[in-house]
């Protein structure tokens, strides 16, 4: 009987979104919480040229991607807390997962954080590249649908992920902070073999936020530890056949009451391998410049330019060069509830490496504006889009 009113003592607490789970033992005590989140986003869009044709049509995940999640923590003692995430994205517009046959496609992670020592996860999460570099580039003001860097070429969108990664995150000093993160490839003989790596730095004083990023990946046809990395847009599809590829950006923004203005630079290189299609090292570099203004607590405007330029392109006399400005609107409906409209241009000229029946060819490079349009590319030099629609979160 007293084992019984012992257990009793440890009732769990259901809670709207929330699990309190609380477990009282003489002087000691343990708390945990379990929260859930998510997105839902849908619009309608015009797009001026898709393969040769305008076309209108709905589309989801624009301002941010429609997903859902589970968060938790669980209070150890000492500063220090046991920690989850779970999240999955989705189409809100059909209900499939956006990667099928991976349910926590977007972030599946476990570990511990410490106020003074950090954090130490374990699992299936963005890299420190993205997380601190990422949140001060041009899709953490406007969204990587229209506002990434061509065919988000570098990913500082949502497109990369390390598999079996183990990552550190220091707590903020000074206002430094500094992320890295090795994700196992797990080949048999090898440790190093298929591992890939991110490391970042930030550094946030008042109204100027700085970051810097590195990624290196290796084996990316074949690594496990690679969970997700874009290479099918017109942009770089002719690379990817790459052995590794290297990563690096920075950011920097200002703030000044409502003003916001906001550079970005990122440099990546596609190196061959012994089964590569290509020959030679391909290198892109991107220079961006964004800014928002705030005219009240509810409507944000918010605006970006970026040129995006190919070279050490495999021979190729004049390599691909990308313009693309755009323009984001929001109205804040509720605290929850946003309103949104899009609008984006892109001009490419020069010649770039495309993939081509199994195979490359040098062809002329079409526009792609951010990395929405990257499986329905226009078929010629320029591509305007434009969306409006509803983001509801909760």
């Amino acid at each position: 009987m007293k084992s019984l009113n012992r257990a009793r003592t440890r009732a769990c607490v259901l809670t709207s979104f929330t699990l309190a789970i609380g477990a009282l033992c003489g002087t000691a005590s343990a708390q945990s919480s379990v929260t859930l989140y998510g997105v839902v986003d849908n619009a309608f869009a015009y797009v001026s040229d898709q393969r040769g044709h305008s076309n209108v049509y709905m589309s989801q995940g624009n301002l941010q991607a429609s997903k859902f999640g589970l968060l938790g923590s669980e209070n150890l003692g000492g500063g220090t807390k046991a920690i989850f995430r779970l999240e999955s994205g989705f189409n809100s517009l059909t209900g499939a997962q956006a990667s099928a046959g991976t349910i926590f496609n977007r972030q599946a992670y476990m570990g511990l954080s410490n106020d003074r020592y950090g954090t130490l996860t374990l699992g299936r999460q963005y890299t420190p590249y993205f997380s601190m570099v990422g949140a001060l580039g041009p899709t953490g003001v406007l969204t990587g649908a229209t506002g990434a860097h061509p065919g988000d070429v570098d990913a500082l969108d949502t497109t990369l992920r390390f598999n079996n990664a183990v990552t550190y995150a220091s707590p903020v000093i000074a206002g430094f902070a500094f992320s890295a993160q090795y994700g196992l490839g797990g080949m048999p003989g090898s440790i190093a073999s298929g591992g890939n790596f991110s490391a970042a730095l930030r550094y946030d004083y008042k109204p100027v936020s700085v970051a810097a990023g590195y990624v290196k990946l290796k084996d990316i046809a074949t690594s496990p530890a690679l969970g997700t990395f874009a290479i099918n847009s017109p942009v770089n599809n002719g690379y990817a056949s790459a052995q590794s590829a290297q990563l690096i950006a920075a950011a920097a923004r200002y703030a000044y009451n409502d003003l916001m203005l906001g550079l970005n630079y990122s440099n990546v290189q596609y190196a061959p391998g012994s089964r590569s299609l290509f020959a030679d090292e391909a290198v892109f570099n991107s220079y961006g410049a964004v800014a928002t203004y705030r005219f009240t607590p509810a409507v944000n405007v918010a605006a970006g330019y970026s040129y995006t330029r190919a070279s050490k392109a495999n021979g190729i006399a004049d390599p691909a060069q990308y313009h693309q400005v755009s323009f984001e609107e929001t109205y804040s409906m509720s605290a929850r509830t946003t309103f949104y409209a899009l609008q984006a241009y892109q001009h490419a000229r020069g010649k770039s490496l495309v993939a081509a029946g199994g195979g490359l060819a040098i062809a002329n490079a079409v526009a792609v504006v951010g990395d929405s349009q990257n499986a329905s590319p226009s078929s010629g030099p320029s591509q305007f889009v434009a969306m409006v629609g509803l983001r509801h979160a909760f």
